[in-house]
């Protein structure tokens, strides 16, 4: 059976695309540049996101005390080591908030990092209120010569919940930072995690079609895991049972529900997240994303469903 996409896959992969357009696989580096938060520097907000340490993600080839040409060495050396056949690379911003600085400030690291041998564009995490007009015009200049990705940092649909975690931003400003860097043919990705503190089943499952008439070229899920040294970790030592923490069948289920409502158009880079097990004050799986990702394949299977199954465009 071929999909909407195209494909026989169950739901539309982002690695599939990646694999068309460059001929082959292409794995992120990522670089810790240096940049803050407006919610932790006073300028909406202290603390951060209740949710957040970047020692859960960052790995160890990566931290500030080294220049970006050295974090893309190391990095690259790691990952040559571990898959065999890459194809090229992306410099990943990962680490805090990627636009959150002077146009000129961008353009030195961002440039720095395209200069790297082997690197074949970027990818730009950021928060919906840290762009504008000028930034956007000069990731669409880049754009044009190389891949480049701005990732927003959507995490949840609901105003409730984006109060609660102390994201600083909201909705409003994600749909119409969306908007406006799709507009300029820039490709444009999401992030959400499930399970965040207040959350029914069914407003998680909700946001399968806010997020289907966004314009959103791809999208990564991850479930909430409590990380220590966060905000998070306190509330849920106090108050467990304000947080959802799935386990494997019940997450792969929830999944295959969500994808079900999801646009078919939307292509899918994650369905979790993994993070080092001894940072991990909740519910942990005891497997590595890769072992998911073919469990989730093979559920999808055995239900017989598929992402957008469910879903009714809107006239």
């Amino acid at each position: 059976m071929a999909y909407a996409w195209g494909h026989t896959r169950r739901y539309n992969a982002y690695a599939d695309y990646i694999r068309q357009r460059f001929g082959g696989r292409i794995q992120k580096v990522s670089v810790d540049a240096g940049f803050t938060c407006p919610n932790r520097d006073g300028t909406v907000g202290i603390g951060g996101c209740t949710f957040c340490n970047n020692e859960a993600f960052n790995p160890s080839y990566c931290a500030t005390a080294t220049s970006i040409e050295e974090q893309l060495q190391r990095g690259i050396a790691f990952l040559k080591n571990r898959y065999k056949r890459n194809t090229g690379y992306m410099a990943y911003f990962q680490a805090y908030t990627n636009t959150y600085d002077s146009l000129e400030v961008l353009r030195e690291r961002f440039e720095t990092a395209l200069r790297y041998p082997g690197i074949v564009g970027l990818v730009i995490g950021t928060r919906p209120d840290c762009i504008d007009a000028e930034k956007l015009d000069y990731i669409r200049s880049l754009s044009e010569k190389y891949y480049v990705v701005v990732e927003y940092g959507i995490e949840s649909c609901h105003e409730k919940t984006l109060l609660r975690i102390n994201r600083g931003h909201t909705m409003q400003q994600c749909i119409e930072a969306i908007e406006k860097t799709a507009a300029l043919g820039i490709h444009t990705g999401g992030h959400l995690i499930f399970g965040l503190p207040g959350e029914s089943e069914q407003e998680m499952l909700a946001q399968a079609e806010i997020l289907s008439v966004l314009a959103l070229n791809s999208i990564k899920f991850h479930q909430l895991q409590i990380i220590c040294g966060t905000k998070m970790e306190e509330e849920y030592r106090q108050n467990p049972g304000e947080f959802r923490q799935f386990g494997l069948e019940e997450y792969m289920q929830f999944m295959a529900r969500f994808l079900e409502r999801l646009s078919p158009h939307i292509m899918v880079e994650r369905f979790a997240s993994e993070s080092p097990p001894k940072m991990n004050r909740g519910v942990s799986w005891g497997l590595r994303y890769d072992e998911f990702h073919k469990r989730m394949e093979k559920h999808l299977e055995v239900l017989d469903t598929w992402q957008g199954k469910l879903y009714k465009q809107r006239v």
